[in-house]
């Protein structure tokens, strides 16, 4: 059974989330992506992602080409905006991330980031319960190395609030699809 990445509009077979980093890495072997290539990736449209880069959510493309770090900070705003304000989605990657769009501040790269989250995500039958999904995060975080002290803390409780909305979203999803049945029955 084929599974959406979140964020994004490709399907991969759920057990493939552990080997997520090989695939993305590999759309960025040629160097960085187009425009075109990343609204192919997560199903938005370009003027959206030219305003996050324009609002300082993302630093600028160099030479009109987006890096792996920069598309996993698209397809994070992506998978939070149904669920946060905006405002309070550039809080949470902030919180991590310090000025958004200037990378050189990030306790976490934005894509170390999103692999670990998608690894998590992949595993969501066991993170309903709040006990699992903290042991569940420590094992994600076990070999994540802190360049500050307190980045690992930080690191988990933003990873944390993006599980919490994720399963929302997916739940308000669910919700959504039982009423409709429910109005054409």
């Amino acid at each position: 059974m084929k599974w959406t990445i979140p964020g994004t509009v490709l399907q991969i077979p759920r057990q493939d989330a552990e080997h997520i980093e090989e695939l993305f890495s590999s759309m960025f072997l040629p160097g960085g992506i187009m425009l075109s290539q990343v609204t192919g990736i997560t199903g938005l449209e370009p003027y959206t992602v030219q305003n996050w880069v324009k609002r300082g959510f993302l630093p600028s493309p160099e030479r009109k080409q987006y890096t792996l770090r920069q598309l996993c900070r698209i397809i994070n705003i992506n998978m939070l905006k149904g669920v946060l304000p905006m405002e309070r989605i550039c809080g949470l990657l902030g919180y991590v991330n310090g000025q958004l769009n200037d990378e050189k501040d990030d306790v976490i790269d934005d894509s170390q980031l999103y692999f670990m989250f998608v690894r998590l995500a992949a595993r969501a039958k066991e993170l309903y319960r709040e006990e699992e999904r903290d042991a569940v995060l420590e094992q994600e975080l076990e070999s994540y190395i802190e360049p500050v002290p307190g980045a690992k803390k930080r690191v988990k409780q933003v990873l944390r609030v993006m599980l919490t909305a994720w399963l929302a979203a997916r739940m308000r999803q669910e919700a959504e699809a039982m009423l409709d049945h429910l109005q054409t029955h």
